[in-house]
């Protein structure tokens, strides 16, 4: 994980071409790295969905297999990164040697926090100008606020870079004439060399002993540690997430890739060492565990669902616990049934090995089973229900028009087989235009959308314009009541409710609680679904409604005279009263904005993100240039790339990501509500 450029992909194709999954390397450049398999990624040099694969990897005469999932570094795709990281036992964190931490860095961070998910750091590109390896490690001290543990230095830097000398095994690594970087020299440490690192590893031991008391005793009497009692310290606070011990190389120049993998084996936890997976029963709602071994029953979760054009679906999933066998099957308690497995395949990228079983901490896919994300699959006698990925809401949104009726036709089975295998994809009918909006995080993740439609389902599409996903909200709380009074198909059907509904946490989404405990099963439910379907458009604009609770209190009925149906338009009536009394607003997608440019051009650069609205957070000095950080308001960024290119002569960059969702100006509230999607040539 890491951000867009950093080097994951390549350190990727090296680490499958020194465990001998390939036999020839292929750069990201020229569109034949091995896990960048999609035309798209091909094309833009930039990893776009994340893609699986097993190696092997041998220690002496131990033998590992590693599951590896390589995924995106840009904003648009980081939809990828939480789902791999919910399932990933540990990390690799990937840094610019020249760079080091940056923006996109800190958000995958945050993400793998969420998750508790053990990380060691690899600052790559040691051999370009301007690589500074203590910056690069001092920055994820300084920017994510964790400990990094240095157990490499590197031996030169730029392009004098040459190898690196292992702190822990005292020793130093020399690439020399090999340009594949297959083959290095080990070295014992002497002379000048040896009284640096000498220093260095005391830092290292030093600030490693606070979270190891083996390792304090050994300092405190003054005795050398071995290696094997180093790694044992390093591993235990890693697993803790105390640390992050930090490596080097140049995965482009093929150098310190095998002391990596090493580091990966020695610090990063293999399934045992977690702790048991922890889920609800569906029916108790109690807390269940299972232990990652084979003896306990099947639980596994579905983490990504992925369309192949000759085998069809293809379910991605992580085995806690017991093992999964073709052929036979498990209970997924979403749909309350068993599921055949049929095929079992493990991925390498877009490549497809079969298998007969899948077992604790193995992952792999299944083939052509009717399953989507999220979905855990477990032993029926002994069910559990596996906590599920949260995504976030789209912020840009875009009208396609099918250029011919059968275009049209296809376009929805399209969208829907897209919206399956990304969470972070949107799409809906416009309820006033009727034009078709699709919905994602950015507009390289639209126009990405657009460009499969055509190449993978042959759908062509006139696209318009990216516009801002709105959002809708209440600010204040209201109760209204609904009542269904009619006579449908001869019968007569009676149901009324009132509603109360009030601001929340807009991360939240929708939710809905009941406090008619004498309210059938079957009438709650529909209560439930019809205010979820009533708020996927608000009452301001029509946009989708975040942040709400919605509450049952009250509800009216005849046995002989009440439906589903008459309370489902009973309780559309009165959450949408109640809508319009609790005050509604719009919210607007705001983003956080990272600029870096040489210092002459501050005051323009500032100058101009307070005309779109934006509020400056920080200023800092880095490696003679200034970093700006700002929030402001998606809406005012488009055209951002052009017009700081002007204003700095080409020779600044920005990234910017999503951060929250804000309550727009009346003003601009007016705007909106006014405006329409039009569509426009592509």
């Amino acid at each position: 994980m890491a951000h867009i450029d950093a080097g994951k992909t390549t350190t990727t194709e090296r680490i499958l071409y020194y465990t001998k999954r390939i036999y020839k390397i292929g750069e990201v450049n020229d569109g034949a790295a091995t896990m960048d398999w999609m035309e798209q990624e091909q094309e833009r040099g930039i990893t776009i969905t994340s893609a699986a694969t097993t190696c092997p990897w041998k220690i002496g005469e131990r033998d590992y297999t590693l599951n590896i999932i390589d995924t995106p570094g840009h904003v648009d795709f980081t939809v990828e990164v939480e789902r791999s990281l919910r399932v990933l036992d540990g990390a690799v964190l990937v840094l610019c040697g020249v760079a080091g931490v940056q923006p996109q860095t800190e958000t995958v961070w945050r993400q793998a926090r969420r998750y508790q998910v053990p990380t060691i750091a690899f600052v790559n590109k040691m051999d370009r100008l301007g690589a500074d390896f203590d910056k690069a490690a001092k920055s994820i001290e300084d920017r994510l606020g964790a400990v990094p543990i240095s157990v490499q230095i590197p031996l030169g830097a730029e392009d004098q870079f040459e190898g690196m000398v292992d702190l822990v095994e005292w020793c130093a690594y020399h690439y020399g004439n090999d340009k594949t970087g297959e083959t290095f020299e080990t070295v014992q440490l002497s002379g000048e060399l040896a009284e640096n690192a000498k220093e260095r590893r005391a830092k290292m031991l030093e600030r490693l002993s606070l979270y190891d008391d083996v390792l304090l005793e050994k300092l405190l009497d003054e005795s050398e540690p071995t290696p094997e009692e180093i790694k044992a310290a390093i591993r235990k606070a890693t697993l803790t997430n105390e640390i992050v011990p930090v490596f080097c190389g140049s995965a482009f120049k093929n150098k310190g890739v095998q002391p990596l993998l090493d580091g990966v084996v020695h610090y990063l936890p293999s399934p045992v060492d977690l702790p048991p997976v922890k889920g609800v029963h569906p029916h108790t709602k109690k807390t269940v565990e299972r232990k990652p071994t084979t003896d306990e029953p099947l639980c596994a979760l579905v983490f990504k669902v992925a369309t192949d054009p000759f085998a069809g679906q293809l379910s991605f999933i992580r085995v806690y616990s017991g093992d999964i066998e073709s052929g036979k099957a498990g209970y997924n308690p979403r749909k309350g049934k068993m599921e055949r497995i049929g095929q079992i395949v493990r991925m390498h990228a877009n490549k497809r090995e079969d298998l007969t079983v899948l077992e604790a901490g193995d992952i792999g896919a299944l083939v052509g089973a009717n399953l989507i994300t999220g979905d855990t699959l477990c032993a029926k006698g002994q069910p559990l229900v596996l906590e599920t990925t949260q995504f976030p809401e789209p912020v840009m949104d875009l009208a396609l028009e099918p250029r011919t009726k059968a275009d049209q036709d296809k376009l929805q089975q399209a969208l829907n087989r897209l919206g399956q295998e990304d969470p972070s994809f949107r799409n809906h009918v416009d309820g006033e235009t009727g034009q078709m909006l699709i919905a994602g995080m950015g507009e390289l993740h639209l126009e990405v959308i657009v460009d499969r439609l055509q190449r993978e389902f042959q759908v062509v599409c006139k696209a318009g314009k990216p516009r801002v996903a709105y959002r809708e909200t209440i600010t204040q709380q209201a109760s209204k009541a609904g009542k269904f009074d009619r006579t449908l198909e001869g019968k007569p059907q009676f149901a009324q409710c009132r509603i109360s509904v009030e601001p929340i946490e807009t991360g939240k989404g929708i939710v809905f609680e009941n406090t008619v405990s004498s309210l059938p099963k079957e009438y709650a439910a529909a209560v439930e679904q019809s205010i979820k379907h009533a708020l996927s458009s608000g009452v301001l604009a029509g946009y989708p409604v975040l942040g709400v609770k919605a509450r049952l209190e009250m509800a009216e009925y005849q046995d002989e005279m009440a439906s589903e149906t008459a309370f489902g338009i009973a309780a559309i009536s009165a959450v949408r009263n109640g809508m319009n009394a609790a005050r509604p607003t719009l919210l607007e997608p705001s983003m956080k904005v990272e600029v870096v440019l040489p210092p002459e051009f501050l005051g323009d650069v500032i100058g101009d993100l307070n005309g779109r609205r934006g509020r400056v957070r920080s200023m800092e000095a880095r490696s003679g240039t200034q970093v700006v950080t700002a929030d402001a308001p998606l809406a005012e960024m488009f055209g951002y790339a052009t017009g700081l290119r002007s204003m700095t002569q080409g020779r600044a960059s920005y990234t910017m990501h999503f951060s929250s969702y804000t309550p727009v100006k009346q003003r601009t509230e007016r705007s909106v509500q006014e405006s329409e999607p039009v569509a426009a040539e592509a």
